[in-house]
């Protein structure tokens, strides 16, 4: 095998030799397209007769003695080019012959139909933009090696159709994100991506060093401390998006590094932003796709508003038959743990615990879009109490398919509160969690000049574009995602 392709690179230097010495550049120059594949298809009708030009990678190539045909493949899609000797000459034709599959050309002909129906280009002359020197595998889908698919991404975009229709619709989506959201009056700015204190999220950061300043900073965890200090400062709406690194394991809905939407609103609550939550992603389906519902994985899904809303309290309750509304203290979740047989450390509190059967009894069972409110204070150290339950706050995660796409709060305005809720995250910290909060004394600061009540959200970018475009690997809608290097002789 190794020597088959090893025959096939030498074939490919000795045809770029040969162009070379013909006189032809094989890496050529600007060329300038007047038409793309599909327009042409499209418009045969006003097109028919014409002369177009158009560029591309040639994909298929039949000669049949004194007459070529070949597809080439554009950015909008894939033309028939047919190429005869008493049109082009007996030059260019013979050149032709030092063409290989994967070859960037020019071509500038008339548009046709052929006797089986097919919207061709009639080469009048063509150009030589760029030789490959590597063939295109025959049988993309049929490699075993699934992860060569993601380290060589740029052939992954050549031959598989639907990878580059993903990767066009995740543009379309983030563009249309932003589209809305500057519709509804929010104002986009970009906070820093080296802080020096991750904050925002309970999750391990990656750490770089500053030799100038002789000093440690961390590539952020979240955008959401840096965007709430623009409440204080008097903006008004904003959002971020951007990408986020965290350092913790990678998985099938994980990635090191990823991209989320942040919004912060003055004046209002996490029930703002559960409107803001399914009236987006709805309207997103709707101008991207032209459909609200959505097929995954064989399952319709319906993002049409209002979305159910539903306690973490009661969705347990639904799916472990366990009614934490019924158990009073830390002792008795621990003995109720127990029994269901979750494996939990002792000196977990009932919220953690309560969380903890969240974690493992429903949320792989919340396929339709759903709100879920009411979580734990313990784990939601920057989102405000609930008054009528002080152990719960007023947040809410968004699930569909499985997955948590959506993070919000009504947001923790008051600075001795949050002062509090820091420190207990640093009692976590001592005991050994690294993923606990750390102190921000300059976050507490800019509370203390006053921050108004105010909603938050986050939304997983990459989540949301694998739900709308039926993928389950995160690493199917991140154009690079992080890979271990291999090893040589791998």
């Amino acid at each position: 095998m190794e020597q088959e392709q090893s025959d096939l690179l030498q074939v490919r230097r000795r045809k770029l030799e040969g162009l070379r010495n013909k006189g032809v550049e094989p890496f050529g120059r600007k060329f300038e397209a007047t038409h793309y594949s599909a327009d042409i298809i499209g418009s045969f009708d006003s097109l028919e007769g014409k002369e177009v030009t158009i560029a591309g990678r040639l994909i298929t190539i039949r000669s049949h003695g004194k007459a070529t045909f070949a597809h080439l493949q554009d950015y909008r899609g894939q033309i028939q080019i047919y190429l005869r000797l008493d049109q082009v000459g007996q030059e260019k034709y013979e050149l032709f012959d030092l063409v290989d599959i994967g070859d960037f050309i020019g071509v500038t002909g008339e548009v046709f139909k052929t006797q089986r129906g097919e919207v061709t280009v009639k080469v009048n002359d063509y150009s030589y933009l760029a030789k490959a020197l590597r063939p295109l595998p025959e049988k993309w889908h049929g490699l075993k090696d699934v992860e060569l698919r993601y380290r060589q991404r740029y052939v992954d975009l050549i031959v598989n159709e639907e990878v580059r229709e993903t990767f066009i619709n995740r543009s379309k989506i983030i563009s249309t994100m932003r589209e809305i959201l500057n519709q509804w009056g929010f104002l986009e700015v970009e906070t820093p991506i080296m802080q020096t204190i991750a904050g925002g999220a309970l999750a391990r950061p990656f750490v770089t060093y500053h030799n100038t300043l002789d000093m440690k900073l961390y590539l952020r965890i979240a955008t959401e401390l840096h965007l709430k200090r623009l409440l204080v400062g008097g903006l008004d709406k904003v959002y971020e998006i951007g990408r986020i690194f965290r350092n913790e394991g990678i998985s099938s809905i994980h990635n090191p590094e990823f991209t989320s939407l942040e919004i912060y609103q003055n004046y209002a609550d996490y029930e703002d932003m559960m409107a803001i939550t399914e009236n987006l992603i709805y309207q997103i389906a709707e101008k991207v796709f032209g459909t609200a519902r959505i097929n995954f994985q064989g399952k319709e899904i319906d993002f049409t508003p209002p979305w159910p809303r539903e306690t973490m309290v009661d969705t347990v309750h639904k799916y472990s038959g366990v009614d934490f509304s019924l158990i009073p203290d830390d002792e008795a979740a621990f003995d109720a743990a127990r029994k269901a047989g979750l494996e939990l450390d002792k000196g977990l509190s009932w919220g953690e615990i309560l969380y903890l059967f969240f974690e493992e009894c429903c949320e792989e069972q919340l396929l339709s879009p759903i709100f879920v409110t009411g979580f734990p204070i313990e784990v939601s150290p920057l989102a405000k109490k609930m008054e009528s339950d002080p152990r719960l706050t007023l947040r809410f995660e968004g699930f569909v398919g499985g997955w948590e796409i959506a993070n919000a709060f009504t947001e923790l305005n008051d600075p001795i509160d949050q002062r509090e809720r820091f420190e207990q995250q640093l009692t976590k910290r001592e005991s050994g969690d690294d993923e606990a909060h750390v102190m921000d004394e300059d976050f507490i600061n800019a509370l203390e000049y006053g921050m108004p009540p105010a909603g938050g959200l986050g939304i997983g970018i990459d989540r949301l574009v694998m739900l709308l475009t039926d993928n389950t690997s995160i690493r199917d809608v991140i154009l690079f995602p992080t890979l271990k290097p291999r090893l040589s002789g791998e």
